[in-house]
Protein backbone atom coordinates (compact mmCIF):
# COMPACT_ATOMS: atom_id res chain seq x y z
CA UNK A 1 0.00 0.00 0.00
CA UNK A 2 1.19 3.55 -0.87
CA UNK A 3 1.41 6.53 1.14
CA UNK A 4 0.50 9.61 -0.18
CA UNK A 5 3.78 11.70 0.94
CA UNK A 6 3.38 14.51 2.71
CA UNK A 7 4.30 18.56 1.13
CA UNK A 8 7.32 20.21 2.48
CA UNK A 9 9.20 23.06 1.78
CA UNK A 10 13.09 23.08 3.06
CA UNK A 11 11.81 20.47 6.06
CA UNK A 12 8.90 22.64 7.47
CA UNK A 13 5.63 21.41 6.04
CA UNK A 14 2.24 23.94 4.76
CA UNK A 15 1.01 24.75 8.65
CA UNK A 16 4.27 25.46 9.59
CA UNK A 17 4.78 28.09 6.39
CA UNK A 18 1.81 29.82 7.08
CA UNK A 19 3.01 30.92 10.92
CA UNK A 20 5.75 32.39 9.57
CA UNK A 21 6.27 36.05 8.52
CA UNK A 22 7.29 37.43 4.94
CA UNK A 23 10.74 37.75 6.20
CA UNK A 24 10.99 34.43 7.80
CA UNK A 25 9.93 33.31 4.52
CA UNK A 26 12.31 34.81 2.60
CA UNK A 27 15.27 33.15 4.92
CA UNK A 28 13.94 29.99 3.30
CA UNK A 29 13.94 30.59 -0.29
CA UNK A 30 16.79 30.96 -2.71
CA UNK A 31 18.56 34.39 -3.12
CA UNK A 32 16.56 36.14 -5.99
CA UNK A 33 13.36 35.19 -4.95
CA UNK A 34 15.01 36.11 -0.59
CA UNK A 35 16.35 39.56 -2.27
CA UNK A 36 12.44 40.40 -3.42
CA UNK A 37 11.14 39.75 -0.92
CA UNK A 38 12.65 41.46 1.76
CA UNK A 39 12.81 44.41 -0.18
CA UNK A 40 9.39 44.71 0.64
CA UNK A 41 5.96 42.90 -0.31
CA UNK A 42 3.05 44.74 -1.69
CA UNK A 43 1.23 46.14 1.33
CA UNK A 44 -1.77 46.85 -1.34
CA UNK A 45 -1.76 42.82 -2.83
CA UNK A 46 -1.30 41.59 0.87
CA UNK A 47 -4.46 43.42 2.27
CA UNK A 48 -6.41 41.19 -1.09
CA UNK A 49 -5.07 37.89 0.38
CA UNK A 50 -5.82 38.75 3.98
CA UNK A 51 -9.33 39.58 3.42
CA UNK A 52 -9.67 36.88 0.40
CA UNK A 53 -12.36 34.11 1.45
CA UNK A 54 -10.81 32.18 -1.11
CA UNK A 55 -14.51 32.47 -3.31
CA UNK A 56 -13.30 34.86 -5.34
CA UNK A 57 -10.45 35.47 -7.95
CA UNK A 58 -7.56 38.17 -6.97
CA UNK A 59 -6.71 39.65 -9.92
CA UNK A 60 -3.52 41.20 -10.00
CA UNK A 61 -0.87 42.63 -13.11
CA UNK A 62 1.99 41.78 -10.57
CA UNK A 63 3.60 38.99 -12.65
CA UNK A 64 6.77 39.58 -10.64
CA UNK A 65 5.09 38.65 -7.26
CA UNK A 66 6.88 35.86 -4.90
CA UNK A 67 4.32 33.21 -4.16
CA UNK A 68 4.63 33.45 -0.45
CA UNK A 69 2.62 30.59 1.73
CA UNK A 70 -0.63 32.78 2.50
CA UNK A 71 -1.86 32.57 -0.80
CA UNK A 72 -1.72 28.77 -0.65
CA UNK A 73 -4.75 27.38 -1.54
CA UNK A 74 -6.44 30.79 -2.99
CA UNK A 75 -7.35 31.54 -7.10
CA UNK A 76 -5.71 34.72 -8.56
CA UNK A 77 -6.32 36.07 -12.32
CA UNK A 78 -3.09 36.91 -13.70
CA UNK A 79 -3.29 39.20 -16.60
CA UNK A 80 -1.01 38.30 -19.29
CA UNK A 81 -0.95 40.88 -21.75
CA UNK A 82 -4.40 41.03 -23.15
CA UNK A 83 -6.31 38.64 -20.45
CA UNK A 84 -6.60 37.05 -17.17
CA UNK A 85 -5.60 33.62 -16.64
CA UNK A 86 -7.25 31.70 -13.76
CA UNK A 87 -4.17 29.82 -11.47
CA UNK A 88 -5.20 28.23 -8.25
CA UNK A 89 -2.35 28.57 -6.20
CA UNK A 90 -0.38 24.78 -4.63
CA UNK A 91 1.84 24.62 -2.43
CA UNK A 92 4.61 23.49 -4.94
CA UNK A 93 4.26 27.11 -6.50
CA UNK A 94 6.04 28.42 -3.24
CA UNK A 95 8.49 30.78 -3.84
CA UNK A 96 8.01 30.77 -8.00
CA UNK A 97 7.00 34.12 -9.43
CA UNK A 98 2.92 34.68 -10.26
CA UNK A 99 4.06 34.98 -13.70
CA UNK A 100 5.37 31.52 -14.52
CA UNK A 101 2.14 30.50 -14.11
CA UNK A 102 0.42 32.31 -16.74
CA UNK A 103 2.28 32.06 -20.36
CA UNK A 104 2.00 35.46 -22.57
CA UNK A 105 3.44 33.58 -25.86
CA UNK A 106 1.50 31.77 -27.84
CA UNK A 107 2.24 27.99 -28.77
CA UNK A 108 4.08 27.74 -32.48
CA UNK A 109 2.81 25.00 -34.78
CA UNK A 110 4.51 24.51 -37.60
CA UNK A 111 1.97 24.14 -41.29
CA UNK A 112 2.33 23.36 -44.79
CA UNK A 113 4.01 26.15 -46.70
CA UNK A 114 2.02 27.77 -49.72
CA UNK A 115 2.64 27.57 -53.76
CA UNK A 116 5.31 29.95 -54.31
CA UNK A 117 6.26 30.61 -50.51
CA UNK A 118 9.26 30.48 -48.43
CA UNK A 119 10.30 28.02 -46.41
CA UNK A 120 10.61 30.45 -43.36
CA UNK A 121 7.01 30.62 -43.45
CA UNK A 122 5.88 27.22 -42.51
CA UNK A 123 6.15 28.50 -38.89
CA UNK A 124 2.71 29.95 -38.02
CA UNK A 125 1.41 31.02 -34.75
CA UNK A 126 -0.78 29.01 -32.89
CA UNK A 127 -4.79 31.12 -33.31
CA UNK A 128 -6.81 29.39 -31.07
Amino acid sequence: MALKKEFSFKGKNIEELKGLTIEEFAKLCPSRARRSLLRGFDKHLLKKIEKSDGKKHIRTHKRDTIVIPLMVGLTFAIHKGNSFEIVEIKPGMLGHYLGEFALTRKRLLHGKAGIGATRSSTAISARK
